[in-house]
């Protein structure tokens, strides 16, 4: 199916009833208004921890340069996020990981790309602090991205068996 997708225009089966097609359509409506308005949906309400000798000034606070998962041990732990060394994220449902764009859950993508990165060939900085006049937008993003995660589970899971 991948490879017909880059060949051709996507299908769309004709589902068995009336009623299945309804669900299938206010599905496809609720996930594109979800996914288009990425921005504007409720930040998720994790856990954001502020270290005390962290600076006033929210330029500085909420400044992202690479962020990382927080450890156990030696393994990743999912539930929290290190932002920078000012802010730590957690209580982030692992739930939230099952929601995958391109191979990849939609908060890798996030921390991945939100940060302070040099390209190699060309020494262009690409800073995503500059992104937006909010400082805060790195982390409101990735708030937002963990709301739309839960979202787009929650609606996909609750569609009715395929039946075409």
């Amino acid at each position: 199916y991948a490879a017909n997708l880059s060949k051709q225009l996507p299908r769309i089966p004709c589902v068995a009833t009336y009623t299945d097609f309804q669900h299938f359509s206010r599905a496809g409506r609720q996930l594109a208004e979800l996914h288009i308005n990425y921005d504007q949906q409720a930040m998720y309400s994790a856990t954001i921890t502020i270290q005390p000798n962290a600076p006033s000034d929210p330029k500085q606070l909420y400044y992202v340069t690479k962020m990382k998962y927080a450890k156990t041990g030696k393994t990743k732990d999912l539930t929290s996020i290190i932002y920078n060394k000012y802010i730590t994220i957690s209580n982030i449902p692992e739930r939230a990981y099952n929601y995958i764009v391109s191979g990849r859950p939609a908060i890798d993508w996030v921390v991945e790309r939100q940060g302070v990165r040099t390209d190699k060939a060309s020494g262009i900085i690409n800073d995503a602090n500059q992104w937006s006049t909010n400082p805060k937008y790195p982390l409101e993003l990735l708030l937002r991205v963990i709301t739309v995660s839960l979202e787009t589970l929650r609606i996909v899971e609750g569609l009715p068996e395929l039946e075409i």
